[in-house]
């Protein structure tokens, strides 16, 4: 599986300092907490970390699709470059209801969750639904978007699509929901595609069909990728760069064979160790983190790791440390590499 090139020529989305909180009846959580993240062009970047981090809700509040009450964006910025670049237009700004985010949604950036049992609607033929997507989106009649919806399941290689486009998603097989939820995503050829776990519950065989999928219409459409997942191995084989998230921030930052090769942040090392290596000559055992991920109403007051890391300082306990490059294009929240 071939990774894509790193292109950093410019930026078509920039998100600065974003904060996403949950206001509950006796507690505040701090879901995001001041992420900064670049999207090259025509390029993937992979978001991982355990579950609870928060890689969701970025997905979400890229999205605009944080529920009001409880949750808020709070601070920030979303900043999408649109024209190549000419027009910068900051989604936080939006009205997350308003005409103008609904047509952004779709059109200019999508997403594929991690469950397409229940992303489809049951009681629409996946015909129906992609074609309902394109008429949203283009100035179309019926027919045109449902050849439109049938050319993009040829796309994804889906078996005898003309017969997909009427059934169910109940008819189909886990493998083929999740190729059907790509041509949804892909039918109005968005400039970024937001993909969250695409590969959770299938099976490995047909995993690497997703991602070689992907992979493949990434060139086809020009699409820039954020793919979201808990895989390290999927982001080896995906990404061109990664950005490594714990609590609600990113603690690591770097080219994908960089972070691989040279991991800086004790989590991305804990990551790292706990992941089998087919073909591996020694016989190392794998080496867990130690310890719990925090519950997100009681943060440490320093670094947010600081309770698991077997590195830990007197100042870790109290000063949290914020990310800053450390190498050329490597960038680490960590004391163990100076004061920020």
């Amino acid at each position: 599986m071939s990774q894509a090139p790193v292109n950093n020529s410019s930026p078509i989305l920039d998100i600065k300092n974003l904060k996403t909180y949950f206001f509950l009846e006796k507690s505040t959580v701090r879901a995001l907490d001041g992420v900064n993240l670049t999207l090259n062009r025509k390029t993937t970047l992979g978001l991982v970390g355990e579950s609870g981090c928060g890689k969701s809700i970025m997905a979400m509040s890229v999205m605009r699709l944080i529920q009001s009450p409880p949750g808020k964006i709070v601070a920030g910025e979303i900043n999408l470059h649109r024209k190549g670049g000419q027009e910068v237009v900051d989604l936080v700004k939006l009205d997350q209801y308003g005409a103008e985010m609904r047509d952004i949604r779709g059109r200019e950036i999508a997403i594929v969750f991690q469950e397409p049992m229940t992303s489809l609607n049951p009681l629409y033929t996946i015909g129906d639904q992609i074609a309902e997507a394109v008429q949203a989106h283009r100035k179309v009649g019926r027919k045109e978007a449902l050849d439109r919806a049938l050319e993009m399941l040829n796309k994804v290689q889906i078996s005898a699509p003309k017969q997909r486009l009427g059934e169910y998603q109940h008819q189909l097989s886990g493998g083929m929901r999740q190729r059907v939820m790509i041509a949804l995503a892909l039918s109005c050829n968005p400039s970024i595609l937001i993909a969250d776990e695409p590969t959770t519950a299938l099976d490995v065989t047909v995993q690497a069909q997703i991602l070689d999928l992907m992979n493949k219409l990434q060139q086809d459409f020009d699409t820039s990728i954020i793919m979201i997942t808990h895989n390290l191995g999927v982001v080896s084989q995906m990404a061109a760069e990664v950005a490594v998230m714990y609590l609600g921030k990113i603690v690591e930052y770097a080219a994908t064979p960089e972070l691989f090769h040279n991991p800086l942040h004790p989590y991305t090392v804990g990551l790292l160790n706990s992941v089998p290596v087919l073909g591996r000559k020694d016989k190392k055992a794998l080496v867990p983190i130690k310890g719990m991920v925090p519950t997100p109403t009681s943060i440490p007051p320093g670094c947010p790791f600081e309770p698991r890391c077997p590195r830990a300082m007197d100042i870790c306990r109290n000063q949290q440390p914020t990310l800053r490059e450390v190498q050329p294009g490597h960038q680490v929240s960590c004391w163990l590499y100076g004061e920020s």
